[in-house]
């Protein structure tokens, strides 16, 4: 019995249809494709998903849950859209908008340039904070995981790239006696 995909899905002002073994997914904020998993029957009644499976087989039921929540994610996306808030920690290091793309100086002897995939939009705020915002979460965490990778946190300084709300853990450092 999967809990999570049991779960119905609420259809406020989103289209959902099936095409050509995908599940389209319209809002106000743009269209999502979905690639329907063999087994896994979706039914629409009432502004209202919900999705079951045809037996009971390990992969099947692991496939339950997923395709409930690719839909739901999805349908938050269409209709609010996904945005996480980063800032840099470092003396030197800065953030500037450049057209869609976005320019770093993160102590480097070279400024560098990240370009913005499809559907992404960057926001700057200050020369140290910016967003990052998109209609697909599977997009927005790895080009937020693709720009911490730019610069790798610094456990002794306390430098680096995070995300707004995360903890910066330092060490201590070797102590001379």
């Amino acid at each position: 019995m999967s809990r999570i995909g049991n779960k119905p899905v609420e259809l406020n002002d989103v289209k959902v249809s099936e095409q050509d073994n995908l599940i389209v997914i319209e809002g106000k904020k743009g269209k999502l494709t979905i690639k329907q998993l063999s087994g896994i029957n979706i039914k629409v009644v009432d502004s209202v998903l919900t999705v079951s499976r045809d037996n009971d087989q390990k992969e099947t039921r692991a496939n339950h849950g997923l395709l409930r929540s690719l839909i739901y994610n999805a349908v938050i996306g269409v209709t609010s859209g996904y945005l996480k808030n980063m800032f840099l920690q470092g003396i030197g290091y800065r953030v500037q908008k450049k057209g869609n793309n976005l320019e770093f100086s993160l102590g480097y002897s070279h400024p560098v340039l990240f370009k913005a995939p499809n559907g992404i939009e960057f926001n700057v705020e200050g020369q140290n904070k910016f967003t990052v915002s998109g209609i697909d979460n599977q997009v927005v965490g790895q080009v937020c995981a693709e720009i911490k990778r730019l610069r790798k946190k610094d456990s002794y300084k306390g430098k680096g790239i995070f995300f707004e709300g995360e903890s910066i853990k330092k060490k201590q450092g070797k102590s001379v006696k």
